[in-house]
């Protein structure tokens, strides 16, 4: 099983969204990283074959997504940043709509919803109206739509906004044990779930990859880029405006920086071991 992306570009007049893109998915779980406005919702919609691209293509075991039609929705799965539901129809009965949508057969759409409430745990408000629910559990409802097909296929954008550090968890571990023969492709602004279970990571910038690999060789290119200061409190502020801190701790009266500079920000400073956060910070310091 691949999906395929070749040179695959988007322009809105002058504006190029995505820039001759290329790479290769197969099973397993990839995640996508990148600032407000690099590409990757523009990205994951032309993957999705909901957006024509302006040049390039995108297969899906050799054949081109936008000519499959119903079969490539078949093996699809996918989660919009800001999916669409039916407020006044209860989480049960928005996922049966959905499944009839999808051509799935009425007694495997039964099982299939109940078993996707229990993994999503949404079983106890399955008969509540989508409407009373909070920003995590209408993100469950979403992730369970995407995956009412059993998807080959799953694209997710941001699944994790709105859940809680539990919910994010329980998530993570299923998108990672579903992955074990299937594409899985997640875009968010959090690192850390990335980090947590991604195989391979793309990160985007400008409608570019401009870096890609697994977590441990991405924190690797920023191997001595990456710096432990400690200094005292009120001198905090200057550095948090002259560098990137990506994270800073109070030791008394102490305050102990970790900063993201190409050279050695003060004598005092130690190299650290970098974290993908650190490559992350690295190119996107400011937007993020």
């Amino acid at each position: 099983m691949e999906l395929s992306i070749d040179r695959l570009t988007k322009h809105y007049g002058h504006k190029i969204a995505v820039d001759c893109v290329s790479a290769t998915l197969g099973p397993g779980v990839y995640g996508l990283l990148g600032a407000n406005g690099a590409g990757k919702t523009t990205l994951m919609r032309m993957l999705c074959a909901i957006l024509e691209p302006t040049a390039g293509e995108v297969r899906f075991d050799g054949r081109e997504v936008s000519a499959m039609g119903e079969a490539y929705r078949d093996v699809l799965g996918y989660l919009p940043q800001d999916f669409g539901y039916y407020p006044t129809y209860t989480a049960a009965e928005f996922l049966s709509y959905i499944a009839a949508l999808k051509g799935i057969p009425r007694d495997r759409a039964g099982r299939r919803v109940r078993e996707l409430l229990e993994t999503l745990d949404l079983t106890a408000v399955a008969d509540r109206k989508i409407k009373t629910f909070s920003g995590g559990m209408k993100q469950r409802v979403g992730v369970a739509q995407a995956l009412l097909n059993d998807p080959k296929v799953l694209i997710l954008d941001e699944p994790t906004a709105g859940l809680d550090p539990k919910e994010r968890v329980r998530l993570r571990n299923l998108l990672s044990e579903y992955a074990g023969d299937r594409i899985v492709l997640l875009s968010t602004h959090i690192v850390s779930d990335v980090e947590a279970i991604a195989d391979r990571v793309f990160v985007m910038n400008a409608g570019r990859f401009i870096m890609y690999g697994t977590v441990p060789e991405l924190a690797e290119q920023v191997r001595g880029k990456v710096w432990e200061l400690t200094v005292p409190r009120e001198q905090a502020r200057f550095w948090q405006e002259r560098c990137t801190v990506a994270n800073y701790r109070h030791e008394g009266e102490q305050v102990v920086l970790r900063i993201i500079a190409d050279a050695k920000p003060a004598d005092g400073a130690a190299a650290c071991d970098p974290i993908l956060d650190d490559a992350y910070l690295y190119h996107f310091g400011k937007e993020a």
